[in-house]
């Protein structure tokens, strides 16, 4: 089998273990990995006069994580194995910890999930602060739990409360100086040389360390669950995860919570037998498979380049002209400096395009006070922005990213008045969420160059970039589209013009299916629960708050003015009765389905029973949860077959991370696969929704057929990042 550890013992009796898989961009815990571990003991133990052990890494990332392929395949019958491997993994990095010489990790980039397991194991952690380097167990994001001493070592370190919050709940990605406030190392250095000297310096001045836990009279923090101050707090930790996971049933979380009790309860080597016993649960379950399969492969696969035209050359954008500065406008400006390009934010008068830079001040400062940034780092952020009411100052951009009002006339009016001053090859975008980009590309000469850049709302914090290809989009002006998203931190899924694209279209979806069972009689707060336990973040009539009613109504009445297919809907009815009748335009107005004070949601208005008639109380809780992620997983299968969805990955990717499908499912087109039966199983309770509440649940007529594919395959075999 590959060895995937260095051994290189130095003339000061001090044994460097250097991480290194042959086979492998990235280091990960496979088979591979604990055999080299289990030799590596062996001969530590061996070695005559042993000083100290140094465990680093030759990857640019210290040790990337699980055998993530490896996992997605485990069964109900890989379980024995699955424990043995296990046992085997912790077993050796217990052996490391109780070598009786001091152990340190040297730290020289990321160390995630099983590589922080392994630092853990060591006395002492110094990590060097390297560009993007992040520590931490990020598990819980992807359906598992730490399941290498994680949850134990995490636990004894922190306390029960601490790990819980801090690491272990959250998934946190930290950086260096973030993980040595939280306590996962003890030390942060500027450079390689510093890495290797502090651990040898530490070595020297410690030759007898042991881990807290097996000194004499350690005392868990916080206490354990036997001592009488934290028992006393131990109910309100179910009832708190329940409410941050707003009533969803994920089983990670709960998985996590259960080993961090149980094994707090008990010694080391119970625990670690515990946290065994709940990784393998979650492992063969189905839910983390969905999650490692969006949340690793098929993001991979679309940051990675999949929707981007192969070998095609694209000079990359550097100064960017931004039309409108709106929070849309101003949330794209400052994406766009915050990468290093220079920005120009033109608006109507010079104040307006201001709120694009005042935008930009206040983000900057709270990252300023948070510690994510320097006085200087701002400043050079804000340096690149400049704001404007006149056209000429956007003289030379090699890009337009249009972020005005949807109105077709009014995008093509600001397009016709910068063109003039842009560079000759300018690449021309629209952030429209709706309005089809061929009819927009009509009112420029260039339609080649012309393409949709939809971001989502607020734009420093949303990670999806939709790129909407119209029917003459060249394919120099998608690679630069995709290549300009990339740069900005933005995760760019590629989907062809049509109205709505996939995100808006299939959210309006949800939002229709929910507001129709209000219209039906079902209690407005059963509709938003049934949404929240499903695992959506955000109930849809508040969601559609937020939206606008207002905005809501007028695309579906433009729709209704273009389209044959257009059918309407109870709650298309119910919608136009709040904003025409009762004057309750959503969340900006102070009203919609909730009343608001001062912008806080309140309760749901009580007018709405009066709205609605009575059939819908007997729809059982299991129907109201599926006829949304129905509404919205059919609606995904309709874009594959009209080209509006170029691939799987897109769908699920941008329903997740665009539109808040519930990530449990690992994407929409997934949670059509992964449902019980599979593809058929989902047609035929789509047929029996179909039969109770109408014929927009009826499934397409070779659903069986089509995703009998292996497009739901992992791609090759990397390990967590």
């Amino acid at each position: 089998m590959t060895n995937t550890i260095r051994y290189d013992r130095g003339a000061d009796g001090i044994v460097t273990l250097t991480l290194d898989d042959p086979t492998q961009s990235a280091n990960t815990m496979n088979r591979a990995y604990a055999a080299s571990m289990s030799a590596v003991l062996d001969r530590l133990e061996a070695e005559p006069d042993l000083v100290g052990v140094i465990v680093t890494s030759a990857k640019s990332t210290f040790f990337a994580g699980g055998d993530l392929p490896e996992m997605i395949r485990a069964s109900r019958a890989d379980a024995p194995d699955l424990a043995d491997l296990l046992g085997t993994i912790k077993r050796d990095l217990r052996r490391l910890e109780t070598l009786g010489r001091p152990v340190v990790a040297a730290v020289n980039g990321s160390a995630l999930g099983g590589g922080l397991e392994i630092a853990l194991a060591c006395h002492h952690r110094i990590a060097l602060d390297a560009p993007g380097s992040r520590l931490g167990l990020p598990e819980v994001t992807l359906g598992l739990l730490p399941g290498a001493g994680g949850v134990t070592r995490t636990v004894r370190m922190l306390g029960l409360a601490g790990a819980l919050t801090t690491v272990l709940l959250t998934g946190r990605r930290m950086r260096p100086a973030d993980a040595l406030s939280a306590g996962l190392v003890d030390e942060v250095v500027a450079t390689p040389t510093e890495l290797l000297e502090h651990a040898r310096a530490w070595i020297a001045a410690n030759p007898r360390p042991a881990q807290p836990w097996d000194r004499p009279n350690y005392r868990m923090p916080g206490g354990t669950p036997a001592s009488r101050s934290l028992a006393a707090q131990l109910p309100a930790f179910p009832a708190t995860l329940r409410k941050q996971l707003k009533g969803a049933r994920l089983p990670a979380p709960e998985a996590i919570l259960a080993a961090a009790v149980e094994g707090a309860q008990v010694d080391l080597e119970t625990a670690l037998t515990v946290e065994t016993r709940h990784l393998i649960g979650l492992l063969t379950g189905q839910v983390a498979k969905n999650m490692i399969r969006a949340f690793f492969f098929d993001l991979k696969a679309v940051n990675g380049g999949a929707g981007r035209p192969a070998d095609v050359d694209a000079a990359p954008v550097r100064r960017v002209a931004v039309l409108g500065a709106g929070m849309m406008g101003a949330g794209i400006a400052y994406a766009c400096a915050s990468a290093g390009l220079d920005v120009v934010v033109k608006d109507v008068t010079p104040e307006a395009a201001g709120r694009a830079r005042e935008h930009a001040e206040r983000l900057l400062a709270r990252r300023v006070r948070k510690g994510r940034a320097t006085e200087a780092d701002a400043r050079a952020v804000l340096d690149r922005i400049t704001t404007t009411d006149r056209v000429d100052a956007l003289a030379g951009c090699d890009a337009v990213i249009e972020a005005v009002f949807e109105d077709p006339a009014l995008k093509q009016q600001v397009f016709a008045e910068v063109l003039p001053v842009l560079a000759p090859d300018a690449l021309l975008a629209s952030n429209t969420s709706t309005l089809p980009i061929t009819g927009l590309a009509a009112g420029v000469d260039r339609p080649a160059d012309f393409i949709g850049m939809h971001f989502f709302s607020p734009v420093d914090r949303m990670p999806l970039l939709e790129i909407v290809v119209g029917e003459r989009t060249g394919d120099v002006a998608l690679a630069r589209a995709f290549d300009l998203g990339r740069r900005i931190g933005k995760t760019p899924i590629v989907v062809n013009d049509g109205r709505g694209f996939f995100t808006s279209r299939v959210i309006g979806r949800f939002i229709d299916e929910a507001v129709g069972m209000v219209a039906e009689g079902v209690p407005a707060a059963s509709v938003e629960q049934a949404a929240l336990q499903a695992g959506y973040p955000t109930g849809p009539l508040a969601l559609a708050d937020e939206v606008s009613l207002t905005l809501i109504q007028r695309i579906r009445r433009q729709f209704e003015a273009v389209s044959e297919e257009f059918r309407p809907l109870p709650a298309h009815r119910l919608v136009d009765e709040l904003v025409d009748a009762y004057d309750r335009p959503g969340r900006a107005a102070g009203r919609g389905f909730y009343s608001y004070d001062d912008g806080t949601r309140g309760r749901l208005w009580p007018g709405l029973a009066d709205l609605t008639t009575e059939t819908g109380r007997a729809v059982p809780f299991t129907d109201l949860q599926e006829r949304m992620l129905f509404a919205e997983a059919l609606d995904a299968l309709h874009c594959l077959d009209e080209g509006v969805l170029r691939t799987e990955a897109d769908a699920n990717i941008g329903s997740i991370f665009g539109i808040g499908f519930p990530a449990w499912t690992g994407g929409v087109i997934r949670y059509v696969r992964q449902y019980a039966g599979g593809p058929a199983g989902f047609a035929a309770r789509a047929t029996e929704l179909a039969d109770r509440y109408g014929e927009r649940f009826t499934p397409p007529a070779d659903l069986v057929d089509r995703l009998a594919t292996s497009a739901d395959r992992p791609a090759e075999p990397v390990g967590v990042a």
